[in-house]
């Protein structure tokens, strides 16, 4: 049976289109047949490279084993909404959402969405979100990308908070731009950000990852093994461990 895993973020600029790559990555790497879906796309004019494009360009020549999929495009970097709403472009409907992905289950062993920003982003004018989108799918999981410093904690509970009054599946955290400098904040949110989820951490991607030589390489050091990787939380808590005053 296929899984479908959307990829969220707890707010915008968190590195959720790198997490997305990175997972891609591990599964076409594991000989899954992998599909990534980006249901709205803002801020990209016609014909321009968007989120899709930068997953395929992540993974270099193992790009071209993925399959993607964009489903509407706005040239605004608004919310889908207010892009939409500007522009005259139709909205995003569940029907086509769906009809996406169940057209790419059929045929991929793991399918990809990469969402607009964080959870609650509407999609439509009647309030269409991410997490409405997920709940039309069966046995949907979401995983949740964080930035590291300070402020994340709140923000990363009241997306998980969300998540459990849907009855939505929270697979665990990630955070899309690790530091090589962390500072205190950033090392204590280690332990806490997973106590704020109710999750479990399993990844930390390190600031600039996009640029890295061989992507598929670094996200195996990254990701935990329930994403394809080999990243261990505790050991990488414990390497950035506060001591106790």
């Amino acid at each position: 049976m296929s899984r479908v895993l959307f990829v969220t973020g707890t707010n915008t600029e968190v590195g959720k289109t790198a997490v997305t790559a990175a997972v891609a990555a591990l599964a076409v790497r594991a000989g899954l047949r992998t599909a990534v879906l980006k249901p709205g796309q803002t801020g990209v004019a016609p014909g321009e490279p968007g989120d899709a494009e930068e997953v395929v360009r992540l993974l270099g020549p193992a790009g071209a084993r993925l399959t993607t999929r964009e489903l509407v495009r706005y040239p605004e970097p608004l919310s889908p909404e207010r892009a939409g709403l500007r522009s005259g472009l139709p909205f995003l409907t569940v029907p086509q959402f769906v009809g996406a992905v169940e057209e790419l289950t059929d045929s991929h062993d793991l399918v990809l969405v990469e969402g607009a920003g964080g959870l609650l982003v509407r999609y439509d004018a009647d309030g269409l979100t991410l997490a409405d989108l997920a709940q039309s799918v069966a046995g949907a999981e979401l995983l949740l990308v964080a930035h590291p410093g300070l402020g994340t904690l709140s923000i990363t509970a009241l997306s998980a908070e969300a998540l459990r009054a849907r009855k939505l599946a929270c697979a665990g955290v990630v955070i899309g731009s690790w530091p090589s400098e962390p500072d205190l904040a950033t090392r204590c949110n280690l332990a806490d950000l997973p106590v704020a989820a109710r999750a479990p951490l399993l990844g930390a991607l390190p600031l600039g990852a996009p640029g890295a030589a061989d992507f598929a390489a670094l996200a195996a050091t990254s990701l935990a093994p329930e994403l394809g990787g080999r990243w261990d939380a505790a050991a990488f808590t414990e390497a950035h461990a506060v001591p106790f005053a």
